[in-house]
């Protein structure tokens, strides 16, 4: 369980970085590109001092492929934002976590209880209340375009979160550091090569938090493939995205004094209900 918890405690950190980054008026691209400098440096780091490592041309492939995907992820979802909120957004970023569990059942098969089914609906009914404590009062129409966005928020963070598992089953453990290296110098290529030909206006406060960004960013994928080694993914990816609403929840309630309203707080007992469910 070690593991899952930190992983819940990396992301719920990147999630106050995010946070804070926009309080601060940051370019959030310019924040990726200070993320993902500390990220590979790390990752680096990582594979020059792990015991024995190992390489494969299936595992770079595979790297390259996750890497531009968790920049394309990035991208959809500041797209969602601006086309059909906040709010929507990320409930459709939440509900991702149907696809790494499905998939996990269908691929991997991996066999839910009767207790698991109580926690998914739970989880389930959470995120919708966590829909209704962000969103505003404003009443949005969305377009097909807009819909496109979400549908493309959900299942691009979905296919990143099931990626991990995908390698924890088919490659060995000794590449871990290899992957997670090629994963964000791949990233961090992307990142650079849109800052210059966007010829963002240089932001170093944003780069530094982009910096502190990082050290999360990296450690999150890390703990998650320690979770992901000892427990199943139909628990992990649950109790993680429930973990990561509630801390988040009451970290910003401390922090910028946020208030939650009656559904924000029949969220966060929703969201305990299924962490006490799935984790029995």
């Amino acid at each position: 369980m070690t593991g899952l918890l930190f992983t819940i405690l990396c992301a719920t950190a990147i999630a106050l970085i995010l946070k804070y980054n926009d309080v601060r008026g940051g370019h959030p691209l310019l924040l990726l590109l200070g993320n993902y400098i500390v990220a590979s440096v790390l990752g680096f780091y990582y594979l020059l001092t792990a015991v024995e490592p190992a390489f494969s041309r299936a595992t770079f492939g595979f790297g390259l492929l996750l890497g531009t995907s968790f920049v394309g992820s990035f991208f959809v979802y500041a797209k969602a934002v601006r086309a059909a909120g906040a709010a929507i957004a990320t409930v459709s970023a939440r509900l991702s976590v149907f696809v790494p569990v499905l998939l996990s059942i269908i691929f991997f098969k991996e066999q839910p209880s009767l207790r698991f089914w109580l926690g998914f609906l739970i989880t389930a009914v959470t995120i919708f209340l966590f829909y209704l404590a962000l969103r505003g009062p404003e009443h949005q129409h969305l377009r097909l375009r807009d819909f496109f966005y979400l549908v493309a928020v959900f299942l691009a963070m979905g296919f990143n979160d099931f990626a991990m598992k995908v390698f924890r089953e088919w490659r060995p453990q000794s590449e871990r550091p290899f992957f997670l290296s090629v994963i964000f110098s791949t990233a961090l290529l992307i990142t650079a090569v849109l800052v210059i030909r966007l010829k963002l206006k240089w932001q170093w406060a944003t780069l530094i938090r982009g910096h502190v960004l990082g050290i999360p960013n990296l450690l999150h994928s890390v703990f998650l493939l320690m979770a992901l080694a000892v427990l199943p993914a139909i628990l992990v990816y649950p109790v993680a995205n429930i973990g990561i609403i509630l801390l988040t929840a009451f970290s910003a309630m401390v922090i910028w004094r946020e208030r939650l309203n009656f559904y924000g707080w029949l969220a966060v007992a929703g969201g305990a209900a299924a962490i006490a469910v799935l984790s029995v």
